[in-house]
């Protein structure tokens, strides 16, 4: 039976990360380890998530949540982290503000890894909402138009919906934590695009992202991006004009 792990990073996310929780806990599919990386919080964060560790202890779910709270060099160095602790033969990134749409989504990640041995990582939707009207689609992603060779281009499936087979972080390696802000894109071109790795589309929306994170907050962030991007396609020895 495959485990999943799903990776979690905290600062401070006491009022969000409630959400993210019951996504996780609500999934049909059992065999799920949850690990929150924290950073040091200083709010209610930490009680908020052992107060669902104990629903667990006394059986009221089968996942397991597993908790580290630290000092941290950034989201990358925490996720790094959290994947080096994984234990799960499937790893995926939901961040804190961040919440599975349904409660099916890694049972059909699950089905697709099942009827494929070869197969490295899926990818599938996301939705953005507004922070206060999470009912409230502002923007669909679909990864559906995704080909590897637009890579050189730009562009990249949706990466909070990418499920990668732990071993291939083995051989690849995790994300790169000087990066600002593309360290995702840069993962993806280097493991997708570079190291050809066999992938599938899920055609489903996975994830609801709530707007005004780094990526999503305006001019600023997408000089950066676009910064990083070429940045990536340089180490990668990849031409982009």
């Amino acid at each position: 039976m495959i485990k999943f792990t799903v990776v979690t990073c905290t600062y401070n996310a006491e009022k969000e990360l409630q959400r993210t929780l019951d996504s996780v806990q609500r999934q049909t599919y059992c065999n799920i380890e949850h690990i929150i990386m924290d950073g040091g919080s200083r709010d209610r964060t930490l009680q908020l998530v052992k107060a669902y560790q104990h629903r667990n202890a006394v059986g009221e779910s089968s996942h397991e949540i597993v908790v580290i709270s630290e000092p941290d060099k950034g989201l990358y160095d925490a996720m790094n982290k959290g994947i080096r602790m994984a234990t799960g033969d499937v790893v995926g990134i939901l961040n804190s503000d961040d919440f599975f749409t349904g409660k099916d989504v890694l049972a059909q990640v699950v089905r697709a890894f099942e009827t494929d041995d070869r197969l490295a990582a899926v990818y599938g939707d996301v939705h953005f909402v507004h922070p206060d009207k999470l009912d409230k689609c502002v923007r669909y992603y679909s990864s559906k138009v995704f080909k590897r060779k637009l890579m050189r281009f730009g562009f990249m499936p949706a990466h909070p919906s990418f499920y990668l087979r732990r071993k291939y972080f083995g051989k690849f390696g995790c994300y790169k934590t000087d990066y600002r802000i593309a360290a995702d894109f840069e993962f993806l071109l280097r493991v997708i695009y570079k190291g050809n790795i066999s992938i599938k589309y899920l055609p489903i929306d996975m994830v609801t992202m709530r707007m005004g994170g780094v990526s999503t907050s305006g001019v600023v962030s997408h000089k950066w991006i676009m910064k990083e991007h070429l940045r990536a396609f340089r180490e990668n020895g990849i031409y982009t004009n």
